[in-house]
This record gives C-alpha cells, structure tokens and sequence, in this order.
C-alpha cells in the first residue's frame, strides 16, 4: 500500500469526480483510476461506486475515508519525525522546488538573495511540481518556487497562499552541435524523415508545455519519440550525446550554449514559433510563517515592488 493511493481516495472523496481529482494530482485519469483500484484491491473492498454520477462513495469507502485521513495524518508525522523537521532550527527557511528550478534558477536566485538579506540557513526538498505544492500545503516546507503558466496554473487559494513573480523562462527545442557548429537534427523534420525526440513522461509539467508549443505552432512536427524521463537534466545529457531534439528551459544551458555542446534545433528566424514561456513564482502559506520566513518574504516582496 503506498502513502499517494490513501491521498487519491480522499480526493476523490472530496471532489467526487475522477477527472477533477486526476487534475488535481497532477496524473493522467487512467492512471488515477488504477492507483483508486490498487488501493481497493489491497483493501479487498471496493470504495467508489461506479454506477452513479456523479460519483459516490460506498458505504465500505464511507467507513474508510476517516480511517484514511488517520493513517495519511500518522505517515506524515512519523515522515516529519525522521527528517528531523520537528526539531529543526526555528533560523531554518525550507524550500520545496521542482527538480529542474533546483539545479538551475535556484542556486544563483538564493547567491542574490543573501547578497541583499543576508545568510539564511536553507534547506530544499527536490520534487515533482504535484509533491512539491503538496510539501506545501501539508506544511512541510516554508515556501514553494515553481513554474506557472496560464493554462497549467497551480492552483492554491491565493488568499492563504500569497505569490510572489520572480521571473521568466523560456524553453526551445535544442540539439547537440554538429560540424561548423550547425544542430544535428533540425525541426520541423518530414514524413519521411521525422526528428528523434527526446521527450517528459506523460504528466510532468515540462511535458505539458512542450505540448502545448506543438499544438500552437503554425506547422506540424514530425517527430519519432526515441526516450522520455521526467527531468530536463536527464533529456539534456541525452541531448548532448546526440539521441536527438529535447525541449529544455533557458537556464537549464546557459553552460551548453556558450560552450557550443548544444544549439537551438530551429533556424533563428523561426525561433519564437516553437518557444514555450513560462513564470517562475513562489508561494508561502500565510497561516505558518515563522519570524525568519515572514522577514525574507517582506525583503522579496519589497524587491519585487521595486522592480515593478
């Protein structure tokens, strides 16, 4: 039994709608669908009824959802326990940050930022965009940074959990270099000879903006999918041995680029048809901010006033 079947059933439950849960968790419906049915299956019991609309518990899954809640709240805790984070230095500012912002944007946003406030005592926990809002809300981490766009929001109340923008990001599909500097694989590729496509696993974020380019572009892409991964970091080693065309975010190859290990696999001119853009926001959670998070918050939202 793992810890996310118990978190789907309470969604469910919540919402009583597979497809808004499934939204909400970040995973396609099919595959929230099997982790609900593993949960029944180790249970021996069906929860869900299936046979109205909208969806309902059973009365087995009516008893089951309070003795969920307990056993989510006692896996939180006894994980909170181990890490130590009950015990953690009141000075400590927990950051939860989706992999690719927590090897690029990260490091040099926080070098500017003691710059300015001054050394702070952080900690961060690298994560999947859904684990990383989630070790928010449930209180395990001070403050979330993450990518936001407009037809991929995070969806927090934002009377509770207040924003800050601290930038942009844009990605492009790149390629290592060939002779003369020149991509190897160039999009948009043909019928006859579509470009190997290094690809983000179905229901990572990075994923969804990629498809969102390709379906705005003003030509079909044709593209034979050779390898995908959930991490840009992943897909740019991948990209720089040669497999193929990966998208991947501006910070992510700032190094690449000046290096000429890796160019934009579009011509210059056509650059801004397959560019993707998003923002980099960070969050905190009103109701559980301690003395040194509720400082750096008023120093960045100062900043940020400023810049505006």
């Amino acid at each position: 039994m793992e810890a996310k079947w118990l978190e789907d059933f309470l969604s469910v439950a919540e919402t009583r709608s597979f497809s808004r849960s499934a939204e909400i968790r970040h995973v396609t419906q099919s595959a929230f669908s099997r982790r609900v049915r593993a949960l029944e299956s180790w249970l021996g019991a069906e929860l869900i009824d299936r046979s109205t609309y909208p969806t309902r518990l059973t009365p087995a899954g009516e008893l089951f959802r309070t003795e969920a809640a307990d056993m989510l709240k006692r896996i939180q805790d006894s994980r909170a326990l181990v890490r130590g984070e009950r015990a953690s230095s009141t000075n400590t500012v927990q950051f939860a940050v989706p992999h690719t912002l927590a090897l690029t944007f990260f490091p040099r946003w926080l070098t500017d930022v003691v710059r300015e406030f001054g050394p702070i005592v952080t900690r961060l926990v690298a994560a999947n965009v859904h684990d990383a809002v989630v070790d928010l809300v449930e209180g395990h981490s001070d403050l979330l940074l993450c990518y936001h766009h407009a037809h991929h929001p995070v969806e927090l109340d934002p009377e509770r959990y207040p924003m800050l923008e601290l930038g942009a990001e844009a990605m492009l599909p790149y390629s290592a270099a060939g002779r003369g500097g020149a991509p190897r694989f160039r999009l948009p590729g043909t019928r006859d000879a579509p470009v190997p496509y290094l690809a983000y696993a179905p229901g990572a974020f990075l994923g969804r903006m990629v498809e969102a380019v390709l379906q705005a572009a003003p030509e079909h892409c044709w593209l034979d999918r050779r390898y995908q991964t959930d991490m840009a970091e992943a897909l740019k080693v991948m990209t720089m041995e040669g497999h193929g065309v990966a998208w991947l975010p501006d910070s992510a190859v700032v190094r690449e680029l000046r290096d000429r290990q890796l160019v934009p696999a579009v011509k210059p001119s056509a650059a801004a048809r397959w560019r993707g853009e998003m923002a980099i926001r960070l969050y905190r959670d009103a109701q559980h901010t301690r003395p040194v998070v509720a400082a750096l918050w008023e120093f960045l939202a100062a900043q940020a006033r400023t810049h505006d």
